[in-house]
């Protein structure tokens, strides 16, 4: 069996629970949404049909057992599957960064989703998945809202209420686009919630530069 690839490298964990840890990252081509403020638009086209064998190469290689699925919308390709279930038969600590847009059923349950729910500035508000939300676990999966204002902000804040975020999720990250101007007041925002809440700062954009290709 076979992925299409963008990219797989190792880098530090930029977002999530996770930030700063030492991660091997496997990212996939294609996506079937277009967010406003996409930063990787590269996955979109392109990229390599590689082998479960050659993937599990370059990831032994690494040495490291923190192992990120990403994209794009790494979900989108039907063999991602079986692929998650086999790094986690080799007993690699499995996150899926997935865009809320396909359905998590058949994730394998020993993976941790980051479900990254699209708020209305990125355009595909819409198109959630909502019943992603019913399946998060509490002490396991975590949800991500990109904000690019206080609008943003505020469905988020709704979303977080509707479905009980707080007692059914591990995590819930606030994720200010990078380099908005508005990042202090929305910091101030999140302060003042009183929401059991994490504000999810990109890490690798800090440390390497608005380009950098991260999770």
């Amino acid at each position: 069996m076979n992925l299409r690839i963008t990219e797989i490298f190792l880098s530090i964990q930029g977002e999530s629970s996770h930030a700063g840890r030492p991660c091997a990252f496997v990212r996939l081509t294609g996506c079937p949404m277009r967010c406003a403020w996409c930063d990787s638009e590269y996955t979109f086209t392109g990229g390599t049909r590689l082998s479960f064998e050659d993937i599990f190469a370059q990831l032994k290689d690494f040495g490291c057992n923190l192992v990120e699925v990403t994209g794009g919308e790494p979900l989108a390709q039907k063999n991602v599957f079986p692929f998650i279930s086999l790094l986690c038969d080799e007993d690699f600590e499995v996150l899926i960064e997935t865009g809320g847009y396909v359905s998590t059923d058949k994730v394998d349950e020993r993976a941790k989703i980051i479900l990254d729910v699209k708020c209305p500035a990125s355009g595909e508000s819409e198109r959630n998945h909502w019943a992603n939300l019913e399946r998060l676990r509490r002490d396991v999966d975590e949800v991500k809202f990109v904000i690019a204002d206080l609008n943003d902000w505020e469905f988020a804040r709704e979303t977080i209420a509707k479905y009980d975020l707080q007692n059914c999720t591990r995590e819930i990250l606030i994720s200010p686009i990078f380099g908005i101007e508005n990042l202090a007041r929305i910091a101030e925002t999140v302060s003042r919630s009183g929401l059991k809440v994490r504000l999810n700062l990109q890490l690798h954009k800090y440390i390497w530069g608005a380009d950098v290709h991260g999770v």
